[in-house]
């Protein structure tokens, strides 16, 4: 091809962004008129509406997802509209997400892929103030990890939902890829690895066919590991990109996770019902009364319905020695008319029962 036929596509691609440009301050001051009609038709105060939709949002992402042709893929789709949905938002009310912190850690990572870079997010300490950000309204939203798909479940995150008022409004699942990272450029100079302890546990034959002398430090996160590895000689940690970057470290080994897709899922926690997209997951915590064949009558209601159970998870009752509390999901909303049968038969036989939210199931 000549200069002339490149400056040429160069000229078109310049008015496409142009055209670009102006179709998405179109829908930003659209979204500022939605803002505006949700205003005067409430008389609640704004951090009481809900200017954020999980339901509408998957159902625009899945719908655009239906009427891509390409060459973009699914997921990029996915990606472009979530970010440009993200800033529209932060046009009508600005959110606020807390995340089990430090900065840089993966459930930061999945912050930013579920709400888009327009939010602010909110480093807390732990699962616990996580969900006090929340339920005192110093954050819009919360996200915290439920499960992994090599560990299995984060058995804190689940006891805080027996107590707390809080619902699940959402769901988002990132590959995790752990990395070797340090300030030496030496890897036999390596003496001393931190991680978090999940991920030395993901990492483990990794580690022991590779790194077999070197003493392994649990810290509280994987940023933290990072941290300590910039500072300390002889340091390296196991960690995520973002934060090799924002400690400026060198990755020695990339991808060192024992199972190549190693998934972790996580929840958004907020204020909120959310109502039906089309393709959603519900959430219940249940407690059996303690009588023969108790947990088979739990089950059987979701069966008779057609009812799909994707996941079933049980923790000690508290204060009560040897009784037991499930966490189940099943596919579905609340409102659909099979799962309000189930739910209610299921209702009657509990000890306790308590839906935790139904929302709309991991997209990207």
């Amino acid at each position: 091809m000549s200069d002339d036929g490149i400056e040429k596509l160069r000229r078109r691609i310049d008015a496409i962004d142009e055209q670009l440009l102006d179709l998405f301050n179109q829908r930003a001051r659209c979204a500022v008129d939605v803002a505006t009609v949700k205003r005067e038709l409430s008389d609640k105060p704004d951090e009481a509406i809900d200017f954020f939709r999980p339901d509408r949002e998957a159902q625009v992402i899945k719908r655009l997802k239906s009427l891509n042709q390409g060459p973009l893929s699914d997921q990029e789709v996915g990606r472009l509209i979530r970010e440009v949905m993200s800033a529209c938002l932060a046009l009508e009310q600005p959110l606020k997400i807390a995340y089990l912190g430090p900065e840089g850690t993966f459930t930061q990572s999945a912050a930013l892929k579920h709400f888009g870079h327009s939010v602010s997010t909110v480093p807390m300490s732990s699962i616990p103030d996580v969900f006090a950000s929340v339920e005192s309204g110093h954050a819009s939203y919360g996200l915290v990890p439920v499960e992994n798909s090599t560990e299995g479940v984060i058995s804190h995150t689940l006891d805080m939902f027996i107590d707390s008022s809080l619902r699940v409004c959402g769901e988002v699942e990132i590959p995790i890829h752990h990395h070797l990272a340090s300030k030496l450029q030496d890897v036999a100079r390596i003496k001393y690895l931190y991680s978090h302890q999940q991920s030395f546990a993901q990492c483990r034959r990794w580690l022991d066919q590779n790194l077999p002398g070197i003493e392994r430090i649990p810290v509280s996160s994987n940023a933290e590991a990072a941290r300590l590895a910039a500072i300390e000689e002889d340091a390296a940690a196991i960690c995520g990109l973002p934060a090799v970057e924002i400690f400026a470290l060198k990755v020695c080994y990339e991808n060192i996770e024992d199972m190549p897709d190693n998934t972790t899922r996580f929840v958004i926690i907020g204020k909120q019902d959310v109502g039906p997209s089309g393709n959603d997951k519900t959430s219940l915590l249940i407690s059996t009364k303690n009588v023969p064949g108790a947990l088979l009558g739990l089950l059987q209601p979701l069966a008779d319905h057609g009812i799909s159970m994707n996941k079933i998870e049980s923790r000690p009752a508290q204060g009560h020695k040897w009784a037991y509390v499930f966490f189940i999901d099943i596919d579905g909303h609340q409102e659909d008319a099979n799962v309000i049968d189930a739910l209610n038969e299921l209702k009657r036989q509990a000890a306790l029962f308590k839906i935790l939210g139904s929302y709309p199931k991991a997209l990207l």
